[in-house]
């Protein structure tokens, strides 16, 4: 898997600073995206307190990772979260019991997804010098030209 894998404790509910650890991020940019994506929508206790379940943090793990990864903007990143949910509505973020069921595929299975991570990865790896280029080629454009 090209994604960085992390591990989600097999508990019902998360609190948002949990959440926070998980995912890397600050609690101000998490109640930003729950602003911003629909579909990231934790639940409040009575005192207030937002609650998120394991798909909550699948969710922000997939939207963490499209936002500071494939460096999507928001908008690309709400379209390409959308469909993905529509497509499956499975995200891949491995959890505890992933990794026990993943020891226990053949190999073919898994040299399969291997070389598809590693794909994946370097696609990545491709689209992110693309797009370092093309902030470059930006930055010469904005630069005011000396006429002689």
């Amino acid at each position: 898997m090209g994604r960085s894998a992390v591990a989600i404790p097999e508990k019902l509910f998360f609190k948002i600073g949990e959440v926070c650890e998980l995912a890397g991020v600050q609690a101000h940019v998490l109640r930003y995206w729950e602003s911003e994506f629909t579909m990231l929508a934790p639940q409040k206790n009575r005192a207030g307190q937002r609650v998120y379940r394991k798909r909550d943090v699948e969710i922000a793990l997939r939207i963490k990772e499209l936002l500071y990864e494939d460096q999507y903007t928001i908008a690309g990143a709400k379209k390409r979260l959308a469909n993905d949910l529509r497509a499956g509505g499975k995200l891949k973020i491995v959890s505890s019991e992933d990794d026990v069921e993943g020891s226990e595929t053949n190999g073919s299975q898994a040299a399969s997804e291997g070389m598809r991570a590693t794909r994946t990865a370097e696609d990545r790896k491709s689209l992110r010098k693309v797009a370092r280029e093309l902030r470059e080629i930006l930055a010469l454009l904005d630069t005011p030209s000396k006429k002689h």
